[in-house]
């Protein structure tokens, strides 16, 4: 198996299941930490900051410090600038979202934004999404974080970024610009957060048809980990393979130290 010299990796299923650490995750993150090889975690979860997420990951036994953590929020929010910086945006998700608006100098306001920014939510509030329909249709631009349709809770599956973009969508006919992971724009932007090349680059995730597919259209070396969503038996039905295949993220080579 390849050996790179910087590392991308999905979280859900490739580092923890829930609040449980996949085994064999909390040793490669403290290799990586320790020979300072480079490294971003990255999510389509826009709910939480990277600080959230670094505390989360740390009660279940990885040291993954927060500026090693990248967010559909974060990428969404870089998208922003570099189209128009310091515009304005309703937004809808939590502080994960409003954090990383707020750091790029937008003003969030109802009145005539730039943008209607569409993430996670702990709760979709009817009036918040009747107000982003009005003001889609009045002429504002629509992002989404992510075009996730669903998430897993304990209680079984909730409506996610990607449900809720379809009924903006549907009532005002104009599709949203999903910012996160297939999108490889997620690949590029964490790639430019980092300093480093595709070429010298592997994506580690567990789904062919979001972490692998936008590996792949970013010019990376892909490598599945089976230890989340997609089956050994499922890879046959993509017409593209990741580079490598391992059981775990214990099986992924890394550097000699």
């Amino acid at each position: 198996m390849g050996v790179y010299k910087n590392y991308l990796m999905d979280m859900d299923g490739v580092l923890v299941r829930g609040r449980t650490a996949i085994p064999g995750a909390g040793e490669f993150i403290a290799r990586l930490n320790a020979q300072a090889i480079p490294y971003l975690v990255l999510t389509n979860n826009s709910i939480y900051t990277p600080r959230d997420l670094s505390h989360r990951l740390r009660m279940s036994g990885l040291e993954v410090p927060e500026e090693r953590i990248f967010t559909s929020a974060i990428a969404t929010s870089r998208f922003l600038k570099a189209q128009l910086p310091n515009g304005t945006a309703y937004v809808i998700g939590e502080s994960g979202l409003t954090d990383a608006i707020h750091r790029i100098n937008y003003v969030m306001t109802d009145h005539d934004p730039d943008y209607v920014v569409l993430g996670e939510t702990h709760g979709y509030n009817f009036a918040n999404i009747t107000t982003a329909v009005r003001l889609v249709s009045a002429g504002a631009r629509f992002v989404a974080t992510n075009p996730d349709a669903s998430g897993p809770t304990e209680q079984g599956i909730v409506p996610a970024t990607g449900a809720m973009a379809a009924l903006i969508e549907t009532a005002t006919g104009i599709a949203p610009f999903f910012v996160g992971k297939p999108n490889p724009l997620m690949m590029r932007s964490a790639l430019n957060f980092l300093g480093v090349h595709s070429e010298d680059t592997v994506m580690i995730g567990d789904r062919m048809d979001t972490d692998i597919v936008s590996g792949v259209n970013s010019g990376m070396d892909t490598t599945l980990v089976l230890t989340g969503v997609t089956r050994r038996e499922d890879i046959k039905r993509f017409p593209y393979r990741p580079t490598h295949i391992a059981e775990s993220i214990a099986h992924v080579a890394l550097p000699d130290a």
